[in-house]
């Protein structure tokens, strides 16, 4: 074998959502916390990303994350979020791949019936709470950090469609919310592709005519992603809703998002259409669950923000190896604008 590099790489995915976790061949990453390790891999080893996600080994709709030893004594373990585009602060459907590899796998120890452990994003620690049964991770809960409004019915002006009404919040990532019932949407499979293209330019126009600073750290991007939101249905304590995420470079999330749902939420909690303690069950575009709630309010700065939880299930669906041979012409592979919309 001439391979110079070999990374073990444990396929999962979340309610639909692909997270590859890297649990073998990087070893340890520079940095205090999980924010400094991710800017190291971004400012100086970012060929590592494009080497697991780029064609030809990864595609567009793949994730990955490098788990990684945690320096918080209060972290069972650490893990950096490695997407398409950009390295974010804070994922739900890939945080609940990487506690189901830790547990399934073996590299953290399983209790049955409930697991409970601390994990350090980026973002910050989250916690986690596995329902299991027969070695099988059935439910992971997390705890996110506090999410919150930066913007409430903003007017933009967007290519094509004009002027449209916006809300932007944050859960981890920062989101433009769209009403998709206001654009004719129906949030079905059938309009997937016309959903990507449509996503792209809002959020795009929604980052140059909107300001947006995370007021505890600078450094999280801004406007990344669009969410497009369906009508809620209300049925006693319990909402629920269908969505979809446009992520870069555009493509539809296949889980219902959990980091779009912690912001969703926060918009939801500020227009007085959920309360702390009510269910939020939203549903993706392939027809899958995450169940959220409110569990407490803060601020964030001078933000009010709310703490939500987020549950779903992961299936680990393939364990292998990747490598790179030194004569391989694609060390940090490439990409097509036939599936990824523009060439990176």
């Amino acid at each position: 074998m001439r391979w110079s590099q070999t990374f073990t790489v444990v396929d999962c995915h979340a309610e639909g959502e692909i997270g590859k976790v890297v649990t073998g061949g990087v070893f340890d990453v520079p940095g205090p916390t999980m924010f400094d390790k991710m800017r190291h891999l971004e400012q100086h080893r970012d060929g590592l990303r494009k080497f697991l996600l780029f064609e030809p080994r990864g595609t567009v709709n793949h994730n990955a994350n490098i788990i990684l030893p945690s320096s918080n004594p209060a972290a069972a373990m650490g893990f950096v979020i490695l997407e398409s585009t950009e390295y974010p602060a804070m994922s739900g459907s890939n945080t609940i791949c990487v506690a189901t590899v830790l547990l399934e796998t073996g590299i953290l120890r399983m209790t049955e019936p409930v697991t409970e452990l601390v994990l350090e994003a980026p973002g910050g620690l989250i916690k986690v709470t596995c329902d299991c049964k027969d070695g099988k991770v059935r439910q992971v809960k997390f705890t996110n950090q506090p999410a919150f409004v930066y913007h409430l019915d903003k007017i933009i002006e967007v290519e094509g469609l004009g002027s449209l009404k916006v809300d932007v919040a944050y859960g981890g990532m920062t989101y433009v919310h769209v009403d998709a019932t206001a654009l004719g949407l129906g949030l079905t499979r059938d309009e997937a592709r016309d959903l990507c293209g449509l996503g792209q330019r809002i959020k795009t126009a929604a980052a140059a005519q909107l300001a947006v600073s995370h007021p505890e750290n600078p450094l999280i991007p801004g406007i990344t992603q669009t969410q497009f939101m369906g009508p809620l249905r209300r049925e006693g304590n319990r909402v629920t809703a269908k969505n979809t995420v446009i992520v870069s470079p555009g493509r539809n999330d296949r889980s219902p998002c959990g980091t779009g749902t912690c912001a969703r939420l926060a918009v939801m909690h500020a227009k007085k259409q959920i309360k702390p303690g009510e269910i939020f069950d939203h549903e993706s575009l392939i027809g899958t669950h995450f169940i959220s709630e409110i569990v407490g309010t803060t601020k964030v700065g001078n933000y009010p923000a709310v703490i939500p939880t987020v549950a779903g299930q992961a299936w680990i669906t393939a364990i292998s190896q990747f490598g790179y041979d030194p004569s391989d012409p694609f060390p940090e592979g490439f990409t097509l604008s036939d599936v990824w919309l523009k060439a990176l």
